[in-house]
């Protein structure tokens, strides 16, 4: 059997070609990709009968493999490899796709492996992929997505206080108190929610929760009290945008 392990953890790689070669039987040959799209070029000209892949990489996730593979027939088994929180594995049990959790486990691997063996003639991989696409669609409405280390956060757009910028990442900001340092911009978050009215940009640094304003103050310009007393500005350009906002959804 032929595997491709492809994620961008060097060490991630190593410990599972390490498991492959002691512990399961039938691997013949492991090559090893850092990236989504070095991975894509090795399937496309090595032929795996079975790839490891890593969910959450900086550049693509492994979810998005279906999208190097349109009008192409899937015809190797995938095993994601992950370390979500427990929360989003139901999606991927919803669509049967197979997984094994970080850091791995010898018998999940070794059972995994077998699962892999036995669906190899089932050409139905690319349904199962757009299954788990769509479920992964399903646990984000009125969620978004955190991609903190190690894990995602699925948070509800009630859990969010507000984003701040912070250079090129963001700070979210929780009703729980907490505060998560996302490697992406506020940028992202403002396209990603744009079609959201609870949330508002009233300055170039932050993304605040509407349902979250304590009061406005007008002392020394124009702020904004949150409701953990944390004061908001409101940029000059954008307060008469902002005063019509409120008239409009709160009076």
């Amino acid at each position: 059997m032929n595997v491709i392990i492809i994620d961008d953890e060097s060490r991630a790689r190593n410990v599972l070609k390490t498991l492959l070669i002691e512990e399961c039987l039938g691997v013949e040959s492991i090559l090893e990709a850092s990236n989504l799209k070095e991975g894509v070029s090795l399937i496309k000209k090595e032929k795996p009968e079975v790839v490891f892949l890593d969910v959450e990489m900086p550049q693509s996730s492994g979810l998005e493999i279906l999208d190097f593979f349109k009008n192409e027939v899937v015809d190797f088994q995938i095993i994601f490899t992950t370390a979500y929180i427990q929360y989003a594995l139901e999606a991927f049990r919803l669509s049967a796709i197979d997984y094994i959790m970080k850091p791995i486990d010898v018998d999940e691997l070794q059972n995994a492996l077998l699962k892999a063996k036995e669906n190899l003639k089932e050409k139905n991989i690319g349904d199962k992929l757009k299954n788990l696409e769509k479920a992964f669609q399903q646990l984000s409405i009125n969620k978004i997505a955190l991609e903190v280390p190690k894990k995602i956060i699925f948070a509800s757009h009630d859990e969010i206080l507000y984003f701040e910028a912070d250079g090129v990442y963001t700070k979210v900001h929780l009703k729980n108190g907490k505060s998560e340092l996302i490697c992406k911009t506020l940028k992202h978050f403002s396209d990603q929610l744009k079609d959201q009215s609870i949330f508002y940009k009233p300055h170039r640094s932050y993304l605040i929760n509407l349902k979250f304003m304590k009061e406005v103050s007008k002392k020394d310009g124009l702020y904004i009290i949150m409701n953990n007393k944390v004061t908001i500005p409101i940029a000059r350009d954008r307060k008469d945008d902002f005063l019509k906002m409120i008239q409009n959804i709160f009076q």
